[in-house]
């Protein structure tokens, strides 16, 4: 693989911690929700996911007033905070092999969300006329990927091109630490294709090429409940929220699939 010297400039983005607020939408508790105002659940959340996730946070407060702290990172960034804290109730990775290094020690249980599904992502119109991966490794051809170290689309990537045969050849404008920085590098034009998760294409200047070439490496998005929660009741009724049509409904409009 070749890696270009990029002299634009990728954020390394760190955790970013939201404190959801449900302040400006309409309050929906009912009797029985009422005893889960103020109370807190801490999630952790693949930065990928941050539009999503953000609003689910927000409406499951808004229904039960309880106070919900998300913090948004990389896979690798989230893993070593839980290691090295060893608080928090929920994780909510990319894929379900981002468990695996902490699977025996600190989840308890895990519950699969909905489909993740990688994309080939191109400058709207297609200028290139990238029609599939075998494109990608093309003479002039320049790509961002993510960091196949802290991110699972970056994992991905890596398999497909490896796959395709054409790992050596595909020229690497840049590797971002989240999956949204891809799509922006995309949209600024600084690179000629990515891939990346479908749900992150969705921007101005961004389009996705129609080709199946990624559909064998569509992943699973999963809840791990953590071991070291120390709120369980928060936890299992966010967890039956997530479960609910209002939930899935919003997971939809971001382009995600439901987990049959």
């Amino acid at each position: 693989m070749r890696v270009k010297k990029w002299s634009g400039v990728l954020s390394t983005m760190l955790l970013m911690v939201l404190i959801v607020t449900a302040c400006s939408k309409e309050n929906k508790q009912t009797g029985q929700s009422k005893e889960l105002e103020g109370k807190k659940l801490f999630v952790y959340c693949g930065a990928g996911m941050t539009k999503p996730f953000t609003e689910i946070a927000e409406s499951f407060q808004g229904n039960t007033g309880a106070v919900v702290e998300v913090t948004f990172g990389n896979a690798a960034q989230i893993i070593s905070q839980i290691t090295a804290s060893e608080e928090g109730d929920l994780f909510i990775a990319g894929a379900e092999g981002e468990l695996d290094s902490i699977r025996d020690d600190y989840i308890a249980d895990v519950k699969n969300l909905v489909k993740h599904i990688p994309v080939i992502a191109v400058q709207t119109g297609n200028p290139k006329n990238i029609s599939g991966i075998m494109d990608l490794g093309k003479e002039g051809i320049t790509v961002v990927l993510g960091d196949s170290d802290a991110t699972p689309i970056g994992k991905i990537a890596d398999k497909a091109l490896t796959d395709a045969g054409i790992y050596e050849q595909v020229e690497v404008a840049a590797r971002t630490a989240t999956a949204p920085e891809i799509s922006t590098a995309l949209s600024l034009g600084q690179c000629d294709a990515a891939i990346v998760w479908k749900e992150n294409a969705g921007i101005e200047g961004v389009e996705v090429v129609s080709t199946t070439d990624l559909d064998k490496y569509v992943k699973i998005v999963p809840a791990a409940s953590l071991k070291c929660s120390k709120n369980a009741g928060v936890l299992e009724e966010f967890l039956l929220y997530l479960e609910s049509d209002e939930a899935i409904k919003i997971w939809e409009n971001y382009g995600y699939e439901v987990v049959e």
